[in-house]
């Protein structure tokens, strides 16, 4: 399951990159778009066979690979630098929500400390992002 969500994001971010500043067709980006609900959905389903916070972390896992996906394609769709940048923060939110929730297993100040630690990673994933 992790290793198809990472596939999935690897394989959108090689997208992305191959065709940077080159936009995509209308039927290109409809057949995409189609592409990614459907492979959100299945990841979806998939994690109905697990169980407690492995659920959560597997549905967060999902859903950060659809928006993030979803960005991409719309980074090739209409090219522009604020596209680009709405793509890189949707990964930096997708990555803070799934180190949020994988710091649910742990408790006390271990926990305290690893949501620190996500939210300083997004803030920094986001402030070059920006830059970028």
């Amino acid at each position: 399951m992790r290793t198809t969500l990472i596939t999935l994001a690897c394989a959108a971010c090689c997208a992305f990159a191959g065709t940077a500043g080159a936009a995509i067709s209308k039927d290109e980006y409809k057949t995409q778009k189609d592409r990614i609900e459907a492979d959100y959905k299945a990841s979806k389903e998939r994690c109905g066979a697990l169980k407690d916070n492995a659920q959560d972390i597997c549905k967060v896992e999902a859903k950060g690979a659809y928006k993030s996906a979803k960005a991409d394609l719309e980074a090739q769709y209409k090219p522009s630098p604020r596209n680009d940048e709405k793509a890189r923060v949707a990964k930096a939110d997708a990555a803070y929500e799934l180190a949020k929730e994988k710091c649910d297993d742990m408790k006390g100040e271990a926990k305290d400390s690893c949501k620190k630690d996500a939210k300083a990673a997004m803030v920094s994933a986001k402030s070059d992002a920006k830059k970028s």
